[in-house]
């Protein structure tokens, strides 16, 4: 029930609050920078609450959601399938990250997932900006720790953050 409440209680406004133009633009910014240093594409997304009957009837997760974006923000359809989501859904206070097959294979799952509850740890407190950084900066070290650095290549997700 406070689950409910909690994504009731939500409105979209509450991501201009929290993400306003500056941090965005900054979170942009990361994204461009780091993506020069690893082969990974980064899509970064914001989503204020679940719709009630994702709620109520289907009891989606945080994850199930990240998973249903990654398909439709087309994260999936990069050259080398090297596509991450990094998605927050706010009544949640929830981070999720999806990798592609081609960086699935090599990154754990359990190392995406540390780096989600500290980012967590940190929007708990408030620390919007400390939070996205963490996850920016801490999945290109994933990356880079698990791929050899090589030449930038193309961007092909965008870097500016999506807010749903």
């Amino acid at each position: 029930m406070l689950r409910f409440l909690r994504h009731l209680f939500t409105p979209y406004w509450f991501l201009h609050l929290w993400f306003r133009k500056e941090l965005l633009d900054g979170i942009a910014e990361r994204i461009r920078v780091v993506e020069q240093r690893h082969p990974g594409e980064l899509r970064f997304a914001v989503e204020h609450a679940l719709e009630i009957g994702d709620l109520l009837i289907d009891k989606v997760t945080p994850r199930q959601r990240a998973l249903e974006l990654f398909g439709l923000l087309r994260v999936w359809d990069t050259e080398q399938n090297t596509g991450i989501l990094i998605y927050v859904l706010l009544a949640d206070r929830a981070v999720e990250v999806v990798a592609d097959r081609g960086i699935a294979r090599a990154v754990p799952q359990a190392d995406w997932d540390a780096l989600c509850r500290t980012t967590e740890s940190l929007y708990r407190e408030g620390r919007y900006a400390d939070g996205s950084t963490a996850i920016i900066e801490g999945a290109a070290r994933l990356l880079e720790q698990y791929f050899p650095p090589g030449p930038a290549g193309r961007n092909e997700l965008p870097n500016q953050p999506l807010l749903l």
